[in-house]
């Protein structure tokens, strides 16, 4: 669990954990005779690399004698499982460690030459290795062995339930199989090995139906591998074209660090910038401070930082609503001398902006406003001018994909009978449906820990007031469909998952899969990017080769961001403390998706729009400020002098929605003044 799961209510995060983990782990044992700890193998010496898009070059895998003949009659595995489980329900809690040890201890180890990287299990505290393989007659042979006695154990009981299956009879094993099991450890990063260890066996599994029917491997997704050193390897074409910006040219630099410091312009970017931008920007701010990559919910922020630090003039490099948003809080915080600049002459628009600009979304609303009370909870990534009309319509709070979690839960604990209208993004109100289901079966105490005002009852009684607009989407995250996903559980099933909240409900899931096992997060981009950082540290601490390698479920632009990142974290314990030799790179497979054929020379996730933001516009316009020629008119972010049809200002109203949702970011209760007009309309005074 990554370490910005602070407190259930204000990171979604800390909900999607809680959640996930329950889900996984909440079967009852069901008690059957007890099972004796089968026949061990003899092992030889062998090596299966894990199937990693930077991995052409590691030997092939050693076939795992066998030491059944092909006729022996062979248990499934789930009624193993089933008896192992009764094996363990049946002893006292203090008598289970041992018999893990027992297992442990009639478990074989492994040959060193097998006990290497490439051969490790993701997402185990301990060092865990696995191999396996086909036999001559089709069944599957596995090997395990961990630095830890009680993941040996672990390990043994799985060797000894799976070894000798048929592939299908693995794959046909459920996660939930291995929940009474889990209970012989207590510590939940302890449970995550019985799972992680299973997931690879069933990937071997894959691997070994696809040979068996003749199917080549398919080209792996494009990947960077970013060395210790700080050297960016590139696999594929896609990502070569990435890296090159990743060292960007120096005399580009000089240009825009002088034209910066000359005119005092500060520069706000998202994060899925244009690599070649992003490559400029990440090196000229070691010498200019005044730039900031962010997601959208801090890049107005960073704007006013600037502001009060002395900066004349904002650079917004983004879509247009991101530079109103900038423009209408600077005007709020008293800097409306400052200008605010957009990069492009022409419109850059926004797919969810679009969806939440349409008469279908304004009759969703109308549909809202005569079911009082009611509630808008409205996506960060839409205009201002979107924000003021429809909090006219319904009371409206603006969210983020790290806090809309948490204030629909909060809503609901504060307003009796409250209806929740969430949009515009279909997938996301999907997702918030399906993680409030699964709260549904969770413990009123396992609840309670998420949100302190509910339990099973409110939670099943807010499911039929939660309605979400269902014609908006990323139309890049609309590109982690089901393509994408059975590429990743046949190839990438044993890395780290990353996905934006954004994502198409198969992939949510996926991911929230993942996420029970200490594999995955799901969230917003700044989540993703502290999700990776935390992994990095926990293996630079533990001074071994955690042979990490993480799946980026969102835009690809993301991918400047976490190079820079990553080789911050390898310099500064570089800097402090002697690094194991172990430890060399880092794999990062930057923002997959099928499309037209994902393939490792294309089809990564990239925005067109964000992508409209260009290095010559960026130049151009530091350049020729102040502007006073009027040449730059095209370019500044308009003021919304329009009117809402009460005839009050866009831009005010349009950014009391923001502030509702800075007001509970501070508090974690929603503020008064928007509980009055929920309950009494907004024509109402508040209290």
């Amino acid at each position: 669990m990554s370490p910005h799961h602070t407190t259930s209510i204000s990171m979604d995060t800390s909900t999607l954990a809680a959640v996930a983990s329950f889900v996984a782990f909440s079967t009852k044992p069901r008690l059957l005779p007890p099972l004796n700890p089968s026949r061990t193998l003899p092992r030889t010496r062998g090596s299966l690399a894990v199937c990693c898009s930077h991995s052409h070059a590691s030997p092939p895998p050693s076939p795992l004698p066998c030491t059944a003949s092909d006729e022996e009659e062979v248990a499934p595995p789930r009624l193993r499982l089933r008896l192992l489980a009764e094996e363990f329900g049946a002893l006292p809690d203090a008598d289970r460690a041992r018999r893990l040890l027992a297992y442990a201890a009639a478990l074989p180890r492994l040959p060193q030459a097998d006990r290497v990287a490439a051969n490790r299990v993701m997402g185990c505290v301990a060092q865990v290795w696995l191999l396996g393989s086909c036999d001559r007659s089709g069944r599957m042979r596995f090997a395990a062995d961990s630095d830890s006695e009680l993941s040996r154990g672990y390990c043994s009981c799985l060797v000894s339930a799976l070894d000798g299956a048929g592939p299908e009879e693995v794959l046909d094993v459920d996660p939930a199989d291995l929940a009474p099991l889990g209970v012989a450890a207590g510590a939940r990063s302890r449970v995550n090995t019985w799972h992680n260890v299973l997931v690879g066996m069933q990937k071997r599994a894959r691997a070994a139906i696809s040979a068996r029917e003749g199917r080549r491997p398919g080209e792996p997704f494009p990947s960077l591998v970013i060395g210790r050193d700080g050297a960016v390897r590139a696999q594929g074409s896609y990502a070569e074209a990435k890296a090159k910006f990743l060292s960007p040219d120096q005399s580009k630099i000089s240009e825009l660090v002088n034209a910066l410091r000359e005119k005092q312009i500060g520069i706000v970017a998202h994060f899925y910038m244009d690599p070649e931008v992003q490559g400029i920007l990440t090196a000229a701010k070691r010498q200019w401070p005044h730039i900031h990559i962010s997601d959208s919910l801090v890049m107005a922020d960073s704007a006013v930082q600037m502001a009060e630090s002395g900066c004349k003039y904002i650079a917004v490099l983004g879509v247009d609503f991101m530079s109103e948003n900038v423009r209408a809080i600077l005007d709020q915080a008293g800097f409306t001398q400052v200008g605010v600049y957009r990069m492009s002459s022409e419109q850059i628009g926004c797919s969810l902006a679009d969806a939440a600009s349409s008469s279908a979304y304004t009759h969703f609303l109308k549909t809202a406003s005569r079911s009082p009370p009611s509630l808008h909870v409205i996506y960060i990534n839409t205009s201002l001018e979107t924000k003021a009309h429809t909090h006219e319509l319904v009371p409206t709070i603006t969210c983020t994909s790290s806090n809309v979690v948490a204030t629909i839960l909060q809503a609901f604990a504060e307003i009796p009978d409250l209806n929740v209208w969430y949009g515009p993004d279909s997938y996301m109100g999907a997702n918030i449906a399906d993680l409030f289901k699964r709260m549904t079966i969770m413990s009123d105490e396992e609840i309670t820990e998420i949100h302190p005002d509910h339990n099973r009852k409110t939670i099943s009684s807010l499911l039929q007031r939660l309605h979400y607009y269902q014609n908006g989407n990323c139309i890049v995250h609309d590109m982690f469909g089901h393509e994408v996903v059975e590429k990743i559980k046949e190839e990438y099933c044993d890395a780290f998952l990353t996905a934006h909240f954004e994502v198409p409900g198969e992939m949510f899931s996926l991911s929230m899969e993942a996420k029970t096992r200490g594999m995955g997060v799901v969230g917003s981009t700044q989540n993703i990017l502290d999700f990776i950082k935390y992994h990095l540290k926990q293996a630079l601490d533990r001074d071994v080769d955690d042979h990490l390698q993480f799946v980026l479920g969102t835009e690809s632009g993301m991918i400047t961001s976490i190079v820079a990142a990553v080789r911050q974290l390898f310099d500064s314990y570089e800097s402090s403390k002697e690094v194991a030799n172990d430890l060399e790179q880092i794999n990062i497979v930057p923002g997959v998706f099928s499309g037209e054929g994902c393939s490792i020379h294309g089809g990564c996730a990239s925005c067109p729009y964000m992508k409209m933001n260009s290095l010559e516009s960026l130049l151009k316009i530091c350049q020729q400020l102040p502007g006073e020629d009027n040449s730059l008119s095209v370019y500044q972010a308009s003021r919304l002098n329009a009117k809402t049809s009460l005839g009050k200002l866009v831009a005010e109203v349009g950014c009391e929605p923001i502030l509702h949702m800075r007001h509970f970011q501070a508090t974690k209760r929603l503020p008064d003044k928007l509980v009055h007009q929920v309950i009494h309309g907004n024509g109402g005074e508040p209290l």
